[in-house]
């Protein structure tokens, strides 16, 4: 592929996340809105948010294969097209059924997009982790730039409506920048990208795909669990003031774009995947812990950041391309398949919190805690069975790297390889 080429289709399939960063919230940022709309109450609108879950559960495994068979370039383009139906159809529907039905369209657009995009980026060369970590900070972009639009549409008493209109017109320009751009040969790898994983022996490749698929389960489980019931946390059982509560879910996304930062860095310096995994996974639990227990509001808003920075950071991106390295000619399926376990979670874990709320608030948090300990276990299993030496080593190794960022010691250890 020739630079010009590349540069074209990263543009584009970035933009198709931003849009997705806004897709995963609009509902729930014009739930009000959408209430009156319909005329239903806040909970049915809940329901037909549900819907999004439904489609990309249903959606994710069956893409990931045609995405094999069929190429990329037609995943993302039913992905863009799926986005376009469901951000045309709900401001414009009044029958919940029909509104149900596009949020389902909205997770089939979701898995359609991930099945083609980090394919195509492995497939493009170059540093492929950096690039699919990347996909985050654009979709924390989209998620940042959303309830600014929406509430400057609220001050000036416009329709809610033009939220999904304008992500309408985005998706619109960049289907011109999409058939621009040539997508790379379907199953391309470079060699260098998955000849060590390409020698591990069987048992060793099943231990660590069984332990990152469940891994996929638990990345998202927590991340679900910390954003839904934070606030009410820290008001109900920490005593802090509404504004205090909601914003720690803000100093959470705040710690989540700079992860994306700081990995994409580390990634670009070629610091080892599963160290990163380790380590963040270990730091992201020890903040989660500090939550939990802490007493006052700045250890709480210290750990909320610290949380989103190594939780949300961009870690359920780098695991997927340790898997992709593994099975480099079936890299739509593993996708499919690796996402499928994180959709699972955005079903169980809504059921199972709502269990433990009847007794308390915090056993949620303290399910959370749970979740974060078997997560680092999972990527602890996986350093150990990929066989790149021991595990906790890596953490104390990737620590020290973190803390001296602009250093020499982030180069100790590494290939100069590019």
């Amino acid at each position: 592929m020739t630079r010009s080429n590349k540069r074209r289709l990263s543009m584009a399939l970035y933009l198709n996340y931003l849009v997705h960063g806004i897709g995963l919230i609009i509902l729930t940022q014009n739930m009000q809105a959408l209430g009156g709309f319909w005329n239903v109450p806040i909970a049915t609108v809940s329901y037909v948010i549900s819907g999004i879950g439904i489609g990309k559960l249903i959606a994710y495994f069956l893409f990931g294969y045609l995405s094999d068979r069929f190429g990329r370039r037609k995943l993302v383009l039913t992905g863009t097209l799926s986005y376009m139906v469901f951000f045309i159809g709900i401001p414009f529907t009044h029958n919940i059924v029909i509104a149900y039905l596009f949020a389902i369209i909205a997770g089939v657009a979701n898995s359609a997009l991930d099945s083609g995009t980090y394919p195509t980026f492995v497939e493009m060369g170059g540093n492929s982790s950096a690039s699919n970590v990347f996909i985050k900070a654009f979709m924390s972009l989209g998620e940042f730039i959303l309830p600014l639009f929406i509430a400057t549409l609220e001050a000036r008493q416009l329709w809610f409506g033009w939220s999904f209109i304008g992500a309408l017109l985005v998706l619109v320009v960049n289907l011109f920048v999409l058939h621009g751009a040539h997508f790379p040969e379907r199953n391309n790898t470079d060699e260098a990208f998955s000849e060590a994983h390409q020698s591990l022996s069987k048992v060793r490749r099943v231990t660590a795909t069984i332990a990152l698929a469940l891994y996929g389960y638990t990345t998202m489980a927590i991340m679900i669990l910390f954003t839904q019931w934070i606030s009410m946390f820290a008001t109900k059982n920490l005593g802090y003031s509404s504004l205090v509560s909601h914003g720690l879910l803000s100093l959470y996304s705040i710690g989540s774009i700079s992860g994306v930062i700081v990995m994409f860095i580390l990634l670009k310096l070629n610091v080892t995947e599963t160290k990163l995994l380790v380590v963040t996974n270990t730091i992201s639990l020890i903040a989660l812990l500090t939550v939990t227990n802490a007493s006052t509001v700045i250890m709480t808003s210290i750990g909320c950041f610290v949380f989103g920075f190594t939780a949300a950071g961009g870690v359920m991106q780098i695991a997927l391309n340790v898997l992709l390295k593994m099975f480099p000619t079936h890299k739509g399926v593993i996708t499919g398949t690796y996402f499928t376990f994180g959709s699972i979670a955005t079903f169980t874990i809504p059921i199972v919190t709502g269990i433990l709320s009847q007794t308390s608030i915090q056993a949620v948090m303290n399910f959370d805690v749970v979740i974060g300990l078997v997560g680092t276990g999972l990527v602890i299993i996986t350093s150990l069975a990929i066989g790149t030496g021991n595990a906790f080593a890596h953490a104390g190794h990737s620590v020290m790297t973190l803390l001296h960022i602009g250093g020499a010691p982030v180069g100790q250890g590494q290939s100069k390889d590019e």
